[in-house]
């Protein structure tokens, strides 16, 4: 299925750390599902050999490029540096997808499609119609309620601003900045969509299927948890007594 037209250039980053298992199918179901959008692998230097199959693929395939980072910095930072590689290649929408086939290039063509009518476009777990596939019961109460935790104390209409699968225009990220976004793990994807809110950018929820990985180790921890929750509060904290980052 192809894009609309008027999107212009796409980018699809993917994160990596040890997902050798992964790579090379979720590239090409990618490549499949859009076959007129380009791949980026943002690989931190995985010691299982993931960034050596990348270059493979790379190699074989012009539409799949590589970046190579020198260590494990976190998920937000690796995007950010995807972000950044796109602009300066001059992307018109860059979309975030993690690399473990949670997220299905089959449901890309709805997220771009819907990106028409908005600046920015989260793929919803936690909607009408979405939905998430062998997750035990206490994963997904975690992640409804951080949502929901997330949704009060920042007063966004957004049901799963946690979603990681999601695309941007480009106009989009110059106009929130990437310049003072520090956050690492999860919640670096509610500062971007409470950063798009906050200048008065539109912000739209999709449907999705999320399905648990198959191969490989979950990056979620506890340390990814406690700073997400702690940044929340944070920011909630500020838009109440209106002292909230320029920044946002």
């Amino acid at each position: 299925m192809e894009i609309p037209a008027d999107l212009g250039r796409v980018l699809v980053i993917i994160p990596t750390y040890n997902e050798r298992e992964n790579i090379e199918r979720i590239t090409g179901r990618v490549r499949k599902a859009v076959p007129s959008v380009d791949v980026l692998v943002v690989d931190d230097a995985s010691p299982d050999g993931t960034g050596e199959v990348a270059d493979a693929m790379a190699a074989a395939d012009d539409q799949v490029k590589v970046l190579h980072r020198t260590g494990k910095e976190g998920l937000g930072p690796a995007y950010i540096a995807g972000f950044r590689w796109a602009a300066e290649q001059g992307y018109d929408v860059m979309v975030e997808m993690d690399a473990d086939g949670s997220h299905q290039p089959e449901e890309l063509p709805r997220l771009l499609a819907a990106l028409e009518d908005a600046d920015l476009v989260i793929g919803a777990r936690w909607v009408p119609g979405g939905k998430v596939e062998n997750w035990p019961k206490r994963r997904e109460a975690l992640s409804r309620g951080a949502n929901t935790y997330a949704r009060l104390m920042l007063r966004i209409p957004l049901h799963d601003a946690t979603g990681g699968y999601r695309a941007f225009r480009a106009a989009t990220l110059d106009k929130i900045g990437l310049e003072g976004v520090d956050s690492r793990g999860y919640c670096f994807q509610i500062d971007l969509a409470l950063r798009a809110l906050h200048k008065g950018l539109r912000v739209v929820e999709v449907p999705i299927t999320f399905v648990e990985r198959v191969h490989g180790t979950s990056k979620m921890s506890r340390d990814v948890m406690m700073e997400a929750a702690l940044r929340i509060t944070q920011w909630g904290m500020a838009e109440r007594t209106g002292k909230q980052d320029g920044t946002r």
